[in-house]
Formats: C-alpha cells, sequence, structure tokens
C-alpha cells in the first residue's frame, strides 16, 4: 500500500502526491498569499518527513487517521503552541479536502481529527496614553526616513489594517480628496477605510520628501524601504519594535500589536461593533467580539475604582 522511498526522490514524491496542484489551487483560485502557501508547503513537507522516520512510508494520500494523531503528539511533545498544531493540523485538513474532491482518496484520513482545544487569551495593546506619549517624543527624523517611519505607524494605529495590508498599499488606492485608503485584504477582499485631515497631510508631507530624497517619482508602491525598494514583513516590525519600546516594555511591540490597539481605543471610546468588524475586515463579528472583553475589563477596574460599595463585603468582581 505505502510507497517507499530513499531521501533522494523525496522532493519528486512530494510534488508526485497531488500537492503541487493543491498549492496551484491555493494560489490561483483561493489566491492565499505567498506567505499563506510557504505556511501549507512546510506542514505538507513536515508531515511527510514525519511518515519516512515514524513509519518509513511517504505516500501523504494514504496516511491514516492514527498516523496523524501521532504527529499531533510529537508536535506537542517538541514543545510547539497549540496554535501552531492546529494551524498544521488544519493544512491537512485542506489538502485532503482537496484530494477528496478530486477523487484521489474515497476517506479523509482527518475526518476524526479534532483540533486542540487552546486557552484564549485577550488581544494585547497599548494604553492610550503610552500611544499619545510615543507621538508627543518627536522621534522622527525630519527626513525621507522619518516621514516613511512615522506613516507607518500612525498608519496602522489610525487605521488598524494588517501588516500585509500595509506593505501592498499603492498610491492609487489613496484618495486624498475623499480622506479614504483603499485596502486590499485577505483573499483580496476590499475595504474602504477613512483617515483624517491629519494623516492625509503626513501621507503628502511623505511623498514629498520620499521624491526629492530618492530623485524619482513613483507611481505605484506608496511606502518604501531607504533604497526606493517594496517593503518586506523584517523591515516593518523593527520599525514598529524600535518606536514602540520608548514607550512600553511589553513582551508584544509588533504590527499586530497595534491592530489589536486601534481596535480596543475606538471601542473604548464607544465604536459600534459592527463598524469595527467592517474597519478591520474581519470576515464574522466573532473575530471582533475579543475586543470587547478588554474594555469590559476597563469597565470592571472603573468600577472599582468608582463604587463606594465595590469593595466592601461581598461586592468584589
Amino acid at each position: 500500500m505505502y510507497r517507499r522511498c530513499d531521501s533522494t526522490t523525496f522532493i519528486q514524491v512530494f510534488y508526485f502526491m497531488g500537492i503541487e496542484q493543491f498549492l496551484e489551487h491555493l494560489r490561483i483560485e483561493k489566491r492565499s498569499s505567498v506567505h499563506t502557501l510557504t505556511a501549507y508547503e512546510n506542514d505538507l513537507r513536515q508531515f511527510l518527513t514525519f511518515l519516512k522516520i515514524t513509519y518509513s512510508f511517504e505516500d501523504i494520500l494514504h496516511a491514516e487517521s492514527e498516523q496523524i494523531r501521532s504527529w499531533q503528539g510529537s508536535l506537542k511533545q517538541e514543545g510547539l503552541s497549540v496554535k501552531s498544531i492546529n494551524r498544521k493540523v488544519s493544512t491537512l485538513k485542506s489538502f485532503y479536502k482537496f484530494a477528496l474532491q478530486k477523487g484521489w482518496i474515497a476517506k479523509s484520513p482527518s475526518q476524526s481529527i479534532h483540533t486542540i482545544k487552546a486557552p484564549k487569551s485577550l488581544p494585547k495593546y497599548i494604553i492610550e496614553d503610552r500611544m499619545e506619549h510615543l507621538f508627543e517624543l518627536n522621534l522622527f527624523p525630519d527626513d525621507f526616513a522619518g516621514a516613511r517611519d512615522q506613516l507607518i505607524v500612525e498608519l496602522l494605529y489610525a487605521t488598524g489594517m494588517r501588516l500585509s495590508e500595509l506593505i501592498l498599499l499603492k498610491n492609487e488606492d489613496i484618495d486624498i480628496s475623499q480622506q479614504t485608503i483603499k485596502v486590499f485584504g485577505k483573499r483580496s477582499k476590499q475595504r474602504i477605510i477613512p483617515i483624517t485631515p491629519y494623516i492625509s497631510k503626513l501621507i503628502n508631507e511623505y511623498r514629498q520628501k520620499k521624491e526629492a530624497a530618492l530623485e524619482t517619482k513613483s507611481d505605484e508602491i506608496l511606502l518604501v524601504t531607504d533604497k526606493g525598494e517594496k517593503m518586506y514583513p523584517k523591515f516593518v516590525y523593527r520599525k514598529i519594535l524600535y518606536y514602540l519600546s520608548s514607550v512600553t516594555n511589553q513582551k508584544e511591540r509588533s504590527p499586530h500589536v497595534l491592530r489589536h490597539t486601534f481596535a480596543t481605543h475606538i471601542l473604548n471610546k464607544g465604536a459600534d461593533l459592527n463598524a469595527v468588524k467592517e474597519l478591520l475586515g474581519h470576515s464574522s463579528l466573532a473575530a471582533t467580539q475579543i475586543y470587547t472583553h478588554n474594555t469590559v475589563e476597563k469597565l470592571k477596574r472603573i468600577y472599582k475604582q468608582a463604587h463606594p460599595r465595590a469593595k466592601s463585603k461581598g461586592g468584589n468582581l
């Protein structure tokens, strides 16, 4: 039943068993990002390696449920997070669903596999006065690089857009007259995000400094590196880590923390949950509701401080 092979034929077998077609399906039909495709390919390659080492075969199409459970267990023993393990199992489920549709298998071995329940953690964010302090510090140099860095931080905090969305922003996506930004989210889903006159001003100032510094007028990508090239994730991560480190020592200091910060702050100011869902580009309200927990915690703190009987016997929250 199982196809044995040595290491020299690993790559051929890896793609022979429909994995290449599956990745093409994700790229063309699902419009998955390069990052997603790489993650899926790595997960499938890792599972194949596990099959070879543990069971001496590499026929992913004929793997059984017990082997997938065994892989789950081995990943847990290696200390992988529940989130990472569940993502890898999700990759297998997607692959076997595709194989089932193609008629390559009669039944998915992942059908009876359940994800591991993970403890829920609240989104980490920067408190409001810390963000205000960041912009009061005047950390951004008065040149092209400084204008770009400030725009990166301001856009992430003012719009809640994802890192991938920020990197893909084009000049044509900015409508200064309407004060809006067109963002292309997951699966190329488009949404319009309003911006303030101040953000519009920062964009115009950045464009002028970019053109003067690089001696060229770019008609495509909005934000670029010091050399005028397209930004990449690590570049933005380094910038955000540097600037957030000036106002907080919390462990999470990433672009995604600014997305969490945006959502939490506007909800704390009374924004409608459905409106926040649209601004963030969430497909369901459930993904947005997690931010309400932070708001509830803030209300509890206010209640404890303000109500005269909050700390009395039986009155503690």
